[in-house]
């Protein structure tokens, strides 16, 4: 057995928390290894003006790491899952997916507030978010800002917005939930593809014992689920398509939301079935949407 194990991860307190996470599981599984963090900047932190449609989608936030896990300078990769790709590398493979933590989306406010008003200025990046807020909040207008969640914040109080949209799965891992002004449920705004969910990648010619404990069906079944239904609508990580699954017992519920290409309408429709079924309940949700569209 390998004595040590390396977690490759994003340098932000996030992506650091993340990665602890998945390490103190590791330890508890098998306390006879000694497990290290290395971390590294991926070139989706280095950019921060520019649009992440701009510069090549989300996949920019685990080049680095997968060419880390490929040359073998780390064994194992943490990543937030709806920052993945849809399309993985098969030398990579996603081994586990975490419990899901929550997965809503929250509105932070500007310190000062304690509601936003009718014409408020919202900063976000997320054109998923943008259309489902508008829809609820027709009055808000929207800028563009990216950067790690302490920034988002910071951004908040110095680039003259009112409210800023964040994961609220992020800030609950950092201790941070006192800062959310509003929770918005699953239904009011549909997550994106495996928000909540952490996703342990690595090597496919290695093999782990303690992955099978790691690794939680439910978030599974879930997180095949939505990738499979943004797979087949031909979107990727930064579209302003998304799904939602909810996993009891053997039954699986899939939402998703498909949004046409000038980001003019979009529909939001729902199917029941079983977990074993999630990949293909992606795939038939998604299709009859496209279908109904056109």
């Amino acid at each position: 057995m390998q004595s040590v194990i390396r977690i490759g991860s994003r340098e932000s307190l996030l992506a650091v928390r993340q990665a602890e996470i998945i390490r103190d599981q590791i330890m508890n599984l098998a306390p006879e290894v000694s497990v290290e963090i290395v971390t590294m900047k991926t070139t989706g932190d280095k950019i921060l003006d520019k649009s992440l449609s701009a510069i090549g989608g989300k996949g920019l936030f685990v080049r680095e790491l997968d060419l880390a896990l490929l040359e073998g300078r780390i064994d194992i990769a943490v990543h937030s899952l709806k920052d993945m790709p849809m399309e993985v590398n098969p030398e990579l493979p996603i081994l586990a997916y975490s419990q899901r933590e929550d997965p809503r989306d929250v509105l932070l406010y500007r310190r000062e507030l304690n509601e936003l008003p009718e014409d408020a200025v919202i900063g976000t990046s997320s054109r998923r978010r943008m259309i489902q807020l508008q829809r609820l909040c027709p009055g808000y207008t929207f800028r563009e800002i990216r950067g790690n969640v302490q920034t988002r914040m910071r951004k908040l109080e110095s680039e003259g917005l009112d409210g800023t949209l964040l994961a609220a799965a992020g800030l609950k891992r950092l201790g941070m939930e006192q800062a959310i002004s509003r929770y918005l449920d699953v239904n009011e705004m549909i997550p994106a593809a495996g928000q909540g969910i952490l996703a342990v990648q690595g090597r496919k010619d290695v093999s782990w014992r303690w992955i099978r404990d790691v690794d939680v069906p439910q978030s599974r079944y879930a997180a095949l689920a939505e990738r499979q239904f943004i797979r087949t609508t031909e979107g990727d990580c930064t579209s302003p398509c998304a799904a939602h699954a909810q996993v009891n017992g053997n039954e699986l519920k899939l939402t998703g939301l498909y949004c046409d290409e000038n980001m003019q309408n979009y529909s939001v429709d729902t199917v029941l079935t079983e977990a074993s079924r999630a990949q293909q309940a992606g795939e038939a949700l998604a299709e009859k949407m496209i279908k109904r569209m056109r």
